[in-house]
């Protein structure tokens, strides 16, 4: 569904020249989900731009749902949908009069806008609000409608940029309801941007990190994560000479009486460890075990956090 090859975004202002992207390599096959991460100035929204043909690429090669971004633009909006950040509806129409008018504007016979209108509106649970003006919608509703607007001609692929940033953690939960089952009704492919890395980590297939202009890591969170960032293994003593001896053990560094390390796998390290230290003659006050982030992936790879300033405003 998205094919791409050195793939180049150049910004010239003022005699200085910026690459926003540089030179990516992309596939992804159809009915992915596939969650696209960097923090701002990444290069992620840039790349989401020239994928829907909003803003042309320097240079490279994209296909989009079998068409060229830059030599049939048009037939790629036709078999894409495309949900941005801000509220797609007006303010003056009802929800199912914007979700008729977007179908016919994509060329849906008036019979066959008002029957999709209709399916979407029951499908995002959107039906009991259909005679309502978007503008009196709860953020989680209007979400739901921006989707709405971006299926109504049955694309085949759909972006979604920072669906759910602003709302609240229920409403969040229940967009991601909504999405999964989309995707389970329609078999859509799915390519989206987040800064909440949960979602990523626990709804994406496959996971794309892209920094500096270029994709850093791609593959499933659970892959990412344990070639890239391994388990985290936290033990105190009682002593911080006890906690010297303990970071030696582990070619760790002691923070006073806690030693933090990384393993491959900790259920299979930790056992071992513990018996290290009581050979040793140091006895470990408390010992846990906790599993990589996503996060902790773009720490090992660039030294900071993938939600430094991650935030919109």
């Amino acid at each position: 569904m998205i094919h791409t090859r050195g793939l180049t975004r150049v910004f010239k202002a003022k005699k200085v020249t910026v690459e926003a992207v540089r030179g990516i390599d992309l596939d992804v096959e159809r009915g992915q989900l596939v969650a696209f991460l960097g923090p701002n100035g990444a290069g992620k929204s840039t790349t989401l731009r020239m994928l829907t043909t909003l803003l042309p690429a320097t240079s490279g090669t994209a296909m989009v749902a079998g068409r060229d971004v830059r030599r049939d633009p048009g037939g790629v909006r036709g078999r894409i949908g495309y949900v941005g950040q801000k509220n797609s509806a007006g303010e003056n129409f009802r929800v199912r009069d914007e979700l008729v008018t977007q179908g016919r504007c994509y060329g849906l016979t008036a019979r066959q806008a008002a029957g999709r209108a209709d399916e979407l509106l029951d499908l995002l649970d959107l039906t009991p609000l259909a005679a309502r003006k978007p503008g009196t919608l709860s953020g989680g509703q209007r979400r739901r409608l921006d989707i709405a607007l971006g299926l109504i001609h049955r694309p085949d692929l759909l972006f979604l940029d920072e669906p759910s940033t602003g709302l609240d953690p229920k409403s969040r939960a229940d967009i991601w309801s909504h999405i999964l089952r989309l995707r389970e009704t329609y078999g859509t492919t799915l390519f989206l941007t987040t800064h909440y890395l949960e979602e990523a980590d626990s709804m994406a297939e496959r996971v794309v990190i892209i920094d500096n202009g270029r994709i850093i890591a791609d593959g499933t969170a659970e892959q990412l994560k344990n070639d890239l960032a391994g388990d985290h293994i936290t033990v105190t003593t009682t002593t911080a000479q006890e906690a010297a001896t303990a970071a030696r053990l582990a070619e760790a560094e002691p923070d006073g009486t806690t030693v933090r390390f990384r393993v491959p796998n900790a259920a299979a390290a930790l056992p071992e460890y513990l018996r290290a230290l009581e050979q040793a003659g140091v006895k470990a006050a408390t010992a846990e075990t906790t599993r990589p982030t996503l996060d902790d992936v773009f720490l090992t790879l660039t030294g900071r956090s993938l939600t430094d300033d991650d935030i919109p405003a």
